[in-house]
Formats: C-alpha cells, structure tokens, sequence
C-alpha cells in the first residue's frame, strides 16, 4: 500500500518527492540508469528525486554528520542509460586526476547525447551558493560514460587545468548537493544539444540576475566610453598613444599593452611587459577600435578624438600588401638596460621600426618572423569594409580589401577550406590548422564585400568555405583556432591538435571560432535566406552561450553576469572578447523574437566595462586598489582583459591583472558600445527585453 500511494502522488501532484530506496522516476529511467553516491565517513547520503516537469528531475543527496569528517574528496556519479556519441562540458579533465573546478562554473553542465536521447546535467546554482564549506566540482568521463559531481579542494595545474587537492573537512550537520537532470528525445534538441540547457540556465538564474540590473546597475553607457578615451588620450596618453611618420604622412594607434608600471601615480622605474607594438589582427585590433572613436567624436562633436581616428586608419592602409597579403603588426626595436642592479625592458623608438606579424603562432616568437595569418588578415579587412560602408566612403578601403581578396580565393582548397598561416616568401600554405573554423572568419569577410561588389566570386567562395566548415568542424565540436594552442594556454600543442582528448570525448576549444561561425552563418542566411544556415547558427550561437556566465558566484569578487569565458583549457572570467559577440547575440534576438538572446547580449555589453578601474565599478575598483594601492582619478579607465585567469581568486585582489590592452579591454568594450548605438540606437539600453 505504501508504493501505491507514493505513486499516486507522482501522477496527481506536478511535483513530487522519492525516496532513494525507490526506483529513478517514471520516464527519467530511459536517460538514467544509476546515481551512486560516496559516503562522508561513515555516513550514507540519502538521495531524493523531484520531478519537476516532464523533461526536468530534480536530484539532491543528503548527509547529515553527527561530527566533522576530514576527506578529501566526494563523488556523486550519474550513469547514463544509453551509449552516448557527444560528450561536452565546460573544461577538459584530460586524466582521472583532473576535475572541473567551481572557478569554471560560469554556465556549468555536462551533456551527453545520441541520436535518439540528450541528458544534461545542471549543479544547483541556489545550493551551491548556500553550501560553501566544501568546493564543488564537475567531471565528465566518456570512456566510462559516468558524470560526476564532487565536493573537495582543487589545485590549478598546467596552463589552467585543475586537480584534486587534499584537506577538504566536512562540517558537522547537513551536507547536500544538488543538480538538475534536462532530458530530451525530440528532434530539434538532438540537432542542437545545447539549446534546453542554455535556456534553462538563463531562465533560472541569468534572467533574474538582468532584471535586477546585473553585472552594472546602470543604463547610460557612455561614462565608461568617455573615461575610457580620457585614460587613453589624455591621462595615459605619453604611455599609449604611438605616433609616427610614414610615407609623408601622420600615423598613429594606441599600444598594444601598458602595465601598471607606466601609470602617472607609479613612483618606481617603468618596465614595458612586451615589445612596443600596433597589431591588427584577429584579437588586438588598432583598425576595430579606432572605429568606435570615431563613432564616438562624430556623435559629440569631439575632432580632436576624430584625428586620433583617422591616423590610425591611415596606418592601416600603410601596411603593404605582397600580392595582396600584408603584415599585422609594426613594432619597435626593444633593448634590455640596467638601473641599480635590475633589469628594465625599453623601447628604443619608432625610428627602429619594423613590420611583423602576430607572435601567437605555432612557428615562432618573434614577430619579425612570424608567418601570415589568413584570419589576420580577413579580419582586418572585414574591418575595413565596416569603415567604409558606415563612416566613410574611402576608396581605399574598399581597394585594399578587394586586392587582398583577390589573393586569398586563390587558395581555396577542393574542399573549400582557406589554410592559416602562409611563409613569408612563397606564400604557400604551412602545415597547421589548414582544414580549421578559422575559414568561417574569411566567409564573413567575403560576404562582406560580395555586398559591396555584387562580385559572385566572392559569395561562391564563401558558399563552399562555410559548407566545409558544417561538414567537417561543426558537429564535431572542433573548434581549433590559433588561440586554443598558441597563446597562453599551451597544453595539448604538441599531442592533442586535431584530435580529441578520450577521456572526454572533445577536442580543445576555442570560442574565437565558433564566434566566427555563428557570425558566418547568420550572414549567410542574410544572403542565401536558406534556413539551413539559420539552424545551424542558432546551435552554433547557443554553444558560445555555453561559455557566459549566468550567476553571481559568492566567490568572485567583482560582477560576472554576461562575461565570457575562452575555452576548455582555460579558466577566464569576463574576457574582452565580450564586447566582440555582443551584437552578434543581439542580432540573433532580433531575428528570433529571442528575449533571452536581447537580455544576454545587453549583459555582455555591460560585462565588457566590469573590469574597468573606475568609481563606476565600486566593487572592481576595490580589487584594483588592494592590488595596486597607488591608482588613482589619473587612472580611471584602466582595464585588465579579464577577470581569474589564473584559476584562483579572492577578496583582496587575487585575481585583478597588471596590464590592459586597449584594443582588448577599454578601447575594444568602447567600440562596441559605440557600433551598438548607432546600429539600434540610445534607447535599446533603456529597453526591458
């Protein structure tokens, strides 16, 4: 009699509770086949299930201590009941070691699914926020075809992976761990894994946050556009702004990178972190942001702010093409000098200056050396389209773009791929990345101009260049760009480029290039109007939602809401690269009737100006100034990249970096405000999507 009655609760109540001693309920049984739980010592957990809709279980396990318990570690596994082919999660655990610490856990689940099921599994953002005596991590084993969820301490490990760490004591009393169970057989959730948990995760927790006014509480953008330009161009300016002669005429950009040592406030001696430089590629863009100062000082009239603009494009038409392929970067000679004993690094002028490429390559660190890279080169040119179609009609843009494009159709393979990086001297293809989503960058690109030109080679192009890239690189997870081995996070460059890491069941990504895809796609559809583009954008785009945080995490200490992670070997919060997807993710709103694409593309925005040393950014401001005590108004605007990129945070500054990159922080976030503004206008920041 008690089972009968149990069961007619499930069927009359829309939600109801199990006792572990039952069987998982009703339907949920064809995604779950067992949920196993460690002790805490001695001490069994009791699992209780909810069903909380029809595609939705509820599972929390429960212990309660008569005493505290030092372990190290604690495993709750979930064992699917079918044979997955598709495995993600937000970080790789490469060996049994490794975990998914909570310092990822901007949007966390583990998915799996096959053709005919999806399951995905969502930690309680709620509990976890209560529950903070013990970390919590995540870890995905598709060899075993076991998920897990744990509590323990985690150490960073490698370039950033974390590990199991000792010394986690459980306290006395109720210990609990939640998660949320997202199943699915239907059609359109199979062709695109991501789309139940990104909405879920949004209504549930992103959503609330936003209307609260997350991560800034204000509408009115521009207080951050004018300290920023006041930090670059007035306050900072003998540090940043790089002027020089070529050619007869005025050039300038902002640098690529000043550290704190050269803030007016600092009283030491300065030392350049890197070689003095302009870059214009992929990532650090001169041309991008110079674009929204020029926004920005035709909206207020401001023609000192507009010449700064205009020498920057003019040095971007100074870089010469070699059979329409041209360098990215222009740098200076650097020496090394002594002063009482310590080393400085030091420019040693423009006059010294020489024409390079990006140094993140697999090839080489000098720029001098460095090889073309092709989504270089059509970003860049896609940039110089923008200018000309929306702030001037300069022939010259036009004529450049048209020349460089040119060239590269030329080296389209069969398949329809662009390779990535080409030797200096041939031209010819090297031996990386040649079949990679970098191609999507160059469809954007050509798409670009077959608008401007109505040339069909262009659009024929980037027809067989995006059905390479859905073909090959989509559906299997393979986004591999330049970023993913060649930055900061090196791990797997030698072993694991073009393969997938076992355990997990995914390659290394790289959110750079599923950007470019979803960015491609949706242009794409732009032009053809077949929906097979559309479809496959939205699923392309919902995967980049699976890298933006949608919580406030009580241990982070500066706002998160609508910051973007990097990739799965990597532990960012808030990365600049924000400020880049925000229109992209409004535009899908707009297209799709999406409010939940509207809202996060506002928090992206908003999450773009976070990092900003300002009294704007009460909370960040105070991590700047436990870090670095000697800031002050002179340095209002100055504005690391991201946010914990080292894996580990805390109240006093850990966290907070050194340096900021104009063109990937305060000048890149500007410019996107300012590009938003004028493509929707002031009152789309005032609007309660």
């Amino acid at each position: 009699m008690k089972y009968k009655w149990l069961m007619a609760v499930f069927f009359l109540l829309p939600v109801c509770v199990v006792r572990a001693a039952e069987p998982i309920p009703g339907k949920f049984r064809m995604y779950l086949k067992e949920i196993r739980s460690d002790r805490i010592g001695n001490t069994p957990g009791v699992i209780t299930y909810q069903v909380v809709s029809p595609d939705r279980l509820y599972v929390r396990i429960t212990w309660n201590l008569p005493a505290a318990v030092s372990q190290d570690s604690l495993n709750v596994s979930v064992l699917p009941a079918f044979t997955p082919g598709f495995n993600w999660a937000p970080l790789l655990t490469p060996e049994k070691h490794h975990v998914i610490a909570q310092h990822v856990f901007r949007a966390p689940a583990l998915i799996v699914a096959n053709d005919a099921k999806l399951l995905s599994v969502v930690p309680d953002l709620d509990l976890l926020q209560q529950e903070r005596s013990v970390p919590w991590y995540m870890d995905m084993d598709a060899i075993r075809n076991q998920l897990v969820l744990g509590m323990g301490n985690t150490t960073v490990k490698e370039h950033v992976l974390f590990t199991r760490a000792p010394g986690a004591v459980f306290p006395k009393g109720t210990v609990s761990l939640g998660f949320y169970c997202l199943v699915s057989e239907k059609k359109d959730a199979l062709q695109n894994p991501f789309q139940q948990t990104v909405s879920f995760l949004w209504s549930k927790w992103g959503a609330p946050l936003y209307r609260e006014g997350e991560p800034l509480q204000r509408t009115d953008l521009d207080p951050y556009v004018k300290q920023t330009y006041e930090w670059a161009f007035k306050n900072w300016r003998p540090a940043v702004w790089q002027e020089l002669e070529l050619d007869g005429k005025k050039v300038g950009a902002p640098v690529f990178i000043v550290n704190m040592t050269q803030s007016p406030n600092y009283k030491g001696i300065p030392n350049q972190r890197e070689f003095r430089s302009v870059w214009n590629q992929a990532w650090f863009n001169s041309l991008r942001s110079a674009q929204g100062l020029y926004r920005y000082a035709r909206r207020t009239g401001n023609d000192t702010l507009k010449q700064y603009a205009l020498q920057t494009k003019e040095l971007a038409l100074s870089f010469r093409q070699q059979q329409g392929f041209f360098k990215s970067v222009v740098a200076t000679e650097m020496e090394e000098v002594t002063v009482d004993g310590k080393q400085y690094m030091r420019s040693k002028g423009w006059d010294t200056r020489y024409w390079g490429n990006s140094n993140r390559n697999p090839y080489t660190w000098d720029a001098r050396m460095a090889p073309y890279h092709i989504a270089d080169m059509s970003f860049t040119a896609y940039w110089m389209l923008v200018w000309h179609n929306e702030l001037e009609k300069d022939r010259r843009l036009l004529e450049y773009a048209e020349t460089y494009a040119n060239a590269l159709i030329r080296l389209q393979d069969k398949e329809g791929f662009f390779p990535a990086w080409l030797d200096l001297k041939e031209l010819q293809p090297l031996q990386h990345l040649n079949r990679s989503p970098e191609t999507s960058i160059s469809v954007t690109f050509l798409l670009k101009l077959y608008a401007v030109t109505g040339d069909e080679r262009y659009r024929s192009s980037a027809v067989k260049a995006l059905d390479a890239v859905m073909k090959n690189n989509l559906q299997q997870g393979q986004w591999e760009d330049f970023e993913t081995y060649w930055s900061c996070s090196r791990i797997g460059t030698e072993e694991w480029v073009g393969k997938k890491i076992p355990r997990n069941n995914m390659y290394k990504q790289n959110n750079f290039s599923i950007f470019w895809t979803a960015q491609a796609l949706l242009e794409m559809y732009h032009v053809t109007r077949e929906k097979k583009y559309l479809v496959a954008g939205q699923r392309t785009l919902d995967e980049l939602l699976m890298w933006q945080a949608v919580w406030q995490p009580p241990y982070m200490a500066v706002r998160t809401l609508g910051g973007f992670g990097v990739m799965n070997g990597d532990a960012e919060w808030n990365d600049s690269r924000q400020s880049l997807f925000a229109e992209l993710i409004l535009q899908y709103g707009q297209l799709l009737h999406r409010k939940d694409y509207n809202q996060r593309a506002i928090a992206a925005l908003k999450a773009s100006f976070v990092m900003m040393y300002t009294p704007l950014n009460p909370g960040t401001m105070q991590q700047w100034q436990a870090r670095w005590p000697f800031f002050n108004a002179k340095d209002y605007g100055f504005m690391m990249e991201n946010y914990g990129h080292g894996g580990v945070t805390d109240a006093q500054g850990l966290g907070i970096g050194e340096f900021t990159i104009y063109d990937w922080g305060n000048g890149a976030a500007a410019e996107a405000y300012n590009r938003i503004y004028d493509h929707f206008g002031a009152g789309l920041f005032r609007t309660n999507f």
